[in-house]
């Protein structure tokens, strides 16, 4: 149990450093993304750390198991390199039993990773995407401050209001100016131009369409410069709010189904996501089997001499997982449990790797022999098996 202790305390130590190093690696690229789009406009500023929370169960999903097998190298290497290995192999603590014990944690790391592919990870897709429903559905006048100019639709309309109620559906003395025209014309010389005392949203109860319905206002319509333009007063004037369109990616919405869903279903597209979540937790335990025996150093090599050639060879196990998913989703393969097959290759090599390093060594021992009995005058040694 001390040993057992021992190796677990420098495994998941090393499993931990490395997986919040790659973590911070991938969250930042991400966040980095959410803020240039908040930055543009076409997302809000206050909704960027719901959305990071929402999708750090697809980051660990991945971020783990990479974490966990650069672990093992890192822990197991540096006790060969300062011979702490060795030490426990000539007390007969076999390679067998280090894999075992290796194992266990993997077990525990692999429960971690299936919680969040089953059930965390299409969750938190799904409320991002609701999120992110939610926020682009919001038109221009939602993001409007306080006397401040903004523009809008592609910088083809500038809008102001001089005061704003506390839920900002009634704004105060409006100013909106425009290009283009009302029967739908583009050209960038025309302008409309409209002022009102005030303005407030209002939502048709039957079609769900949102209106701006101005009040006591003025409507200039022309060209700068020229003077057929033509003026209107109105005491109210609707204005049809545009909702951009949503675009779902057919990708994300199999990635934010229940893992029930996927089991019921029997599309191969959804059913080789359902196959996916549960290759996850199995790849944890694979590269386990594959981390034991690349982790042997030796302390003339240094520690890092197979980390490059490891690392290479859980890329290729990843990119043929993907692959076969990917192909299986395009319909170039029929059967979606073929993505089973991509594992007992690399499952076979880690218990190949493993199997010829088990073999207790032979001892030799010395039999006194009497100098008379042995041509050559001295003692001689006789080998025996263990």
């Amino acid at each position: 149990m001390i040993i057992f202790r021992y190796l677990c305390r420098e495994l998941l130590g090393a499993t931990l450093a490395v997986s919040a190093v790659l973590l911070l690696m991938v969250m930042s690229g991400r966040f980095v993304k959410y803020l240039a789009e908040a930055a543009a406009g076409d997302l809000s500023a206050g909704i960027l750390f719901a959305l990071m929370g929402y999708r750090l169960p697809g980051f660990l999903e991945l971020v783990i198991p990479l974490g966990f097998f650069v672990g093992v190298l890192l822990a197991y290497g540096r006790l060969y390199i300062e011979s702490e290995m060795t030490v426990l192999h000539a007390c007969g603590f076999s390679e067998r039993q280090l894999l075992r014990y290796t194992l266990i944690p993997a077990l525990l790391v692999a429960a971690f990773v299936a919680a969040m592919s089953l059930y965390l990870t299409p969750t938190g897709i799904e409320r991002t995407s609701h999120l992110l429903t939610a926020d682009k559905t919001r038109n221009e006048f939602d993001h409007l401050v306080p006397k401040k100019f903004v523009s809008t639709k592609g910088d083809r309309a500038v809008y102001y209001a001089d005061g704003l109620s506390d839920d900002k559906s009634m704004m105060h003395n409006v100013f909106l100016a425009e290009l283009g025209n009302s029967r739908g014309e583009t050209e960038t010389d025309h302008q409309i131009v409209t002022v009102a005392r005030e303005g407030v949203q209002q939502i048709d109860p039957e079609t769900g369409l949102r209106y701006l319905v101005l009040r006591d206002g003025y409507r200039y319509e022309g060209v700068p410069g020229q003077s057929d333009y033509r003026q209107m007063a109105f005491s109210s004037y609707e204005v049809l709010l545009d909702v951009p369109r949503l675009r779902t990616k057919a990708s994300e919405q199999l990635q934010s189904m229940s893992t029930a869903e996927l089991w019921r279903s029997e599309d191969p597209r959804e059913r080789v996501n359902l196959h996916w979540r549960l290759s996850l937790p199995v790849l944890v335990l694979v590269v386990a089997i594959l981390a034991v025996p690349l982790s042997r150093t030796n302390p003339r090599q240094g520690r890092y001499a197979k980390m490059i050639p490891a690392v290479l060879l859980y890329i290729v196990y990843l990119v043929a997982l993907q692959g076969v998913r990917g192909a299986i989703e395009d319909g170039k393969i029929e059967q979606a449990w073929a993505i089973w097959l991509v594992h007992p290759p690399f499952l076979i090599l880690g218990l190949l790797l493993l199997g010829g390093r088990d073999k207790k060594p032979r001892k030799r021992t010395k039999t006194p022999t009497s100098g008379r009995g042995n041509g050559s005058g001295n003692g001689g040694a006789t080998d025996v098996a263990a």
